[in-house]
């Protein structure tokens, strides 16, 4: 199987899987399009390189936090663009500055309790393992190229239902009446 094809196929059985996990916890919409935000879907560019720096630098460790910290990120930019988008889109790297308040190990406290303050934490850590599960299933060879698009590919899905789960939970739903 092409590589790319294998790839788009794993992304899209995680997101699924994670659909029907965070829907069945009534953390997303039950059934259609999840919350999404072009900007916020777009702004995933800019932060998953220094985003997946730091996380494979911490994956063999900490894979949990490697993955979920992902989905910390995408519950922040929610917030933020809830906030006030106009301001914060002008931040040049927003991951940068959540991670630089305490630094990595911290960034999960820092978006569940002084940005959201919502303890979240059961929610991210099932997701994290429900990707951390699938990635093992996959049998890749740790530290391959194959392992790194896998990683990469998961954090951004990751980002995404984070995002679509924190714009549930402020409150919309985005289908237009």
């Amino acid at each position: 199987m092409e590589t790319t094809e294998y790839l788009r196929r794993y992304e899209e059985n995680l997101k699924q899987n994670l659909l029907q996990y965070l829907r069945g916890k009534q953390l997303l919409p039950a059934s259609g399009p999840i919350p999404a935000t072009p900007d916020i879907t777009d702004r995933w560019e800019t932060l998953a390189e220094s985003y997946v720096t730091d996380g494979v630098r911490e994956v063999a460790k900490y894979p949990l936090c490697a993955l979920g910290w992902a989905m910390y990120l995408g519950l922040a930019m929610a917030k933020y663009w809830d906030d006030g988008w106009k301001v914060y889109s002008k931040h040049p790297n927003l991951y940068e500055h959540l991670r630089d308040v305490r630094g990595f190990d911290q960034m999960d406290e820092v978006v569940r309790f002084d940005l959201l303050k919502w303890d979240c934490e059961d929610i991210v850590r099932s997701c994290s393992q429900m990707a951390l599960d699938m990635i093992r299933h996959e049998q890749i060879e740790p530290a391959s190229p194959t392992a790194y698009y896998v990683y990469a590919r998961s954090v951004k899905v990751l980002y995404q239902m984070g995002a679509a789960m924190g714009l549930t939970h402020l409150g919309y739903n985005m289908i237009r009446q």
